[in-house]
């Protein structure tokens, strides 16, 4: 059984899609990062770094102690290697797969992170900000349409983590101002993404765990008004 520590951010999508494609047995811990859970002793003994997701393996492979895990690229890594699954298992099949995965952890989510803050959630709309980030935005979707333009079905060949990593973070293309019409290979590739019934299932998952998605001015201040004060201080 794993325990994954999750929330209904593209983060923790990417966890619940594969667990969901390789059939794994696994309990939801929802982490309501908009009420503060991400601060409690518990989850913090888990993920130092109070963010979502992370798993506890309570079966890993060789027996022993349970393992734990935090950032989603590391524990996508880690159940594609448990499982022997969603990764290819030649030296350039597993590299490509792996920089790709680096990409999206490294590239892709953390400036579509920062159009989501500017465009969605800042207080003040500053346009240089929105410009730059919906901009480098367009460029990353630039990128991965390229590499998908010589007709490939998935990103490393076959289907992997590196597919799990990417998706979550084009399903909100519409917030992050991005046309999937002006990327004409993302969008076959987004498309069937979107009809694999384990990504389907996990984002109907998502729907019964995270009933009032929208940012009040209370979780705005939990969300984003951290700094390096230990938490309270």
């Amino acid at each position: 059984m794993i325990d994954l520590y999750y929330w209904t951010t593209p983060n923790g999508h990417k966890i619940t899609i594969f667990l969901e494609e390789a059939g794994l047995p696994y309990r939801i811990e929802p982490v309501n990062i908009s009420a503060g859970d991400q601060f409690k002793p518990d989850f913090l003994r888990i993920a130092p770094n109070n963010r979502i997701p992370a798993i506890v393996d309570h079966a890993p492979q060789g027996g022993g102690e349970p393992i734990s895990l935090f950032e989603s690229g590391a524990i996508l890594l880690y159940l594609a290697d448990k499982t022997g699954r969603f990764i290819p298992q030649d030296l350039r099949g597993r590299n490509e797969a792996l920089q790709w995965l680096f990409w999206q952890m490294g590239g892709l989510g953390p400036m579509a992170g920062q159009n989501h803050h500017f465009t969605q959630y800042a207080p003040e709309k500053l346009p240089y900000a929105i410009d730059r980030y919906v901009r480098e935005t367009a460029r990353l979707y630039r990128v991965l349409d390229t590499h998908l333009s010589d007709g490939r079905d998935f990103i490393a060949g076959e289907y992997s983590i590196a597919d799990m990593a990417s998706y979550p973070w084009i399903v909100p293309h519409q917030r992050q101002q991005q046309n999937l019409d002006d990327f004409p290979s993302l969008k076959r590739w987004f498309d069937r993404i979107a009809e694999r019934p384990a990504v389907q299932r996990a984002y109907a998952l998502a729907e019964t765990i995270n009933t009032a998605p929208s940012v009040t001015d209370a979780s705005r201040a939990i969300l984003f008004g951290q700094d390096g004060k230990p938490r309270g201080g």
